[in-house]
């Protein structure tokens, strides 16, 4: 699995003088289009999921197909909330196994923008997740004229900016220097002073939004100036809207023109790759990054006292309520199979994180079920946390046993 810590990631980016590129998805072959780029140049890659596109797909389907990719690719990848309007849309795209997630509150008021980013960085960072935010206003929308949704270009001011940072604790910045979303009549003029005021006064990754219709070397100036994530939509959409037009004139069925499209997207990714200098640094950046795992949360344990719908009711009450918590993927309970088990019963919940354990250990809705539901009827019970591996074993211990690894129990 090349699911890396996209901290790490941008850091690397940003200290090595090269951008990755965030390309925000919309369908399978979006993600086999970009994926294939990223694998063709050894590059690492950012896979974005925009909440302005939720209409057009099932979030939590294409997740699952993104966080698959991930896991089979042998190069670097991210998985990234774009545009995340608020605090629920964060926990939901966190649950889905985002490990990168943007808030956007940058059409408000500088207090209100530093206060809701700062909620949403609170839970991200218990959840061991990087947060973007956003200071500055990008007219456009993804994948649309911007001239149709102009409002007022706002650019990043600096003193804001470190304002903005000190109190919100975010960890990148997308700033606001004269691009816009989707696409734009004539070329943009960007205020390259201004960036590098704000790469001096922040040094830490900046992030540009409206990549699309940029030129050459206005991608290397902006890179040069702190930028170390590309935000990129609108010219795959165009490039695989020409594919789709492409095969309907040369007809045959719909699958038959999917590889077009998918091709179409590759190529513009891969040259966006080349240009923002992420070619062939797949490896160098795989060394540098922690990998990004889950945590399994296991107990085994037998009840005293409740009857089997008992048991029942206790399990699903533990689904709906444990489930809910920030950084909380997945719970699942079981019953053993033998009759003759030394334990009865069982939980699996998957954390995103291992910064999880604790958030998860002290959160009040599991201290609640756990005291009111849990402990009092299951105080023969087993806890581990599991980290877990892809790909090959570690090898295995052939020393005397450390007394804390072997079986312990625990409060759940």
């Amino acid at each position: 699995m090349a699911l890396v810590d996209l901290r790490d990631m941008l850091n690397h980016a940003y200290h090595n003088g090269y951008a990755v590129g965030a390309f925000d998805v919309v369908d399978l072959e979006f993600v086999a289009g970009v994926m294939e780029a990223a694998e063709r140049c050894q590059a690492p890659v950012i896979v974005s999921l925009a909440e302005s596109h939720f209409e057009y797909f099932d979030f939590e389907l294409l997740m699952a197909a993104v966080v698959a990719a991930a896991r089979r690719a042998s190069v670097p990848v991210a998985i990234h909330l774009d545009h995340g309007a608020g605090l629920d849309t964060v926990v939901r795209a966190i649950r889905a196994g985002c490990n990168g997630v943007m808030v956007d509150a940058s059409e408000h008021p500088l207090a209100e923008n530093i206060r809701r980013t700062r909620a949403v960085v609170k839970t991200a960072r218990a959840c061991g997740v990087p947060v973007e935010g956003e200071l500055g206003y990008v007219p456009g929308v993804e994948g649309k004229d911007a001239e149709r949704h102009p409002g007022e270009l706002a650019y990043t001011d600096v003193e804001e900016a470190r304002r903005y940072v000190d109190e919100t604790g975010v960890d990148f910045l997308a700033v606001s220097v004269g691009t816009v979303h989707g696409r734009f009549r004539g070329a943009p003029r960007l205020d390259f002073d201004r960036l590098a005021r704000l790469n001096e006064a922040l040094a830490m990754p900046l992030v540009i939004h409206g990549g699309t219709g940029l030129g050459d070397e206005q991608f290397r100036g902006l890179i040069a100036h702190g930028v170390a994530k590309i935000n990129y939509y609108t010219a795959l959409a165009d490039a695989a809207a020409r594919a789709v037009q492409d095969g309907a004139r040369r007809g045959g069925g719909y699958a038959e023109r999917l590889p077009r499209l998918r091709q179409a997207v590759r190529e513009e990714t891969e040259r966006c790759i080349r240009l923002w200098g992420g070619a062939g640094r797949a490896r160098e950046v795989l060394a540098a990054c922690r990998p990004w795992s889950e945590v399994a949360h296991v107990i085994v344990y037998n009840v005293d006292g409740p009857d089997p719908d008992g048991v029942a009711a206790m399990m699903a009450e533990g689904r709906r309520v444990l489930s809910a918590i920030p950084g909380v993927r997945e719970v699942v309970t079981g019953r053993a199979v033998s009759e003759d088990a030394p334990y009865r019963y069982s939980w699996l919940i998957r954390f995103c994180h291992r910064a999880v354990i604790e958030h998860y250990r002290a959160h009040p809705d599991h201290v609640a079920f756990a005291d009111g539901w849990f402990r009092p009827v299951a105080a023969d019970r087993i806890t581990i946390d599991f980290e877990c591996l892809e790909g090959d074993p570690p090898p295995a211990q052939t020393g005397p046993r450390s007394p804390s690894g072997g079986r312990g129990r625990s409060r759940s």
